[in-house]
């Protein structure tokens, strides 16, 4: 095994854990095209705020008024969220949990 394998093995992956009453949430890509097939210019684009829950606080998790999970679609407002410079495209955001107005569920 060579000295940069052996690096490689020793890098750990970071991982971000939301503090107090907050998640973390990958942003949905922004929409290129209006719900009627329109194509929008690069320079134009409509604002997107929905995503994916990639992470609960603890105390999100425990409180039942909250019934927001990992892997959950929701709507939120995106006034307060706080970008995450994890990865390269920018979509990981914190949110506080107030600004989760909707989650997505599917009917039995």
């Amino acid at each position: 095994m060579d000295e940069s394998a052996g690096k490689r093995a020793a890098v750990k992956l970071e991982i971000v854990e939301p503090l107090g009453d907050r998640v973390l949430i990958r942003k949905d890509e922004d929409r290129k095209q209006t719900k009627q097939g329109i194509h929008l210019p690069d320079k134009i684009e409509i604002p997107t705020i929905t995503g994916r829950v990639v992470a609960v606080s603890a105390k999100v998790e425990r409180d039942e008024n909250y019934p927001i999970k990992r892997y959950d679609r929701v709507l939120f407002n995106p006034k307060h969220a706080i970008p995450v410079d994890l990865e390269g495209d920018n979509r990981l955001f914190v949110i506080p949990v107030e600004d989760v107005v909707a989650v997505f569920r599917k009917e039995d």
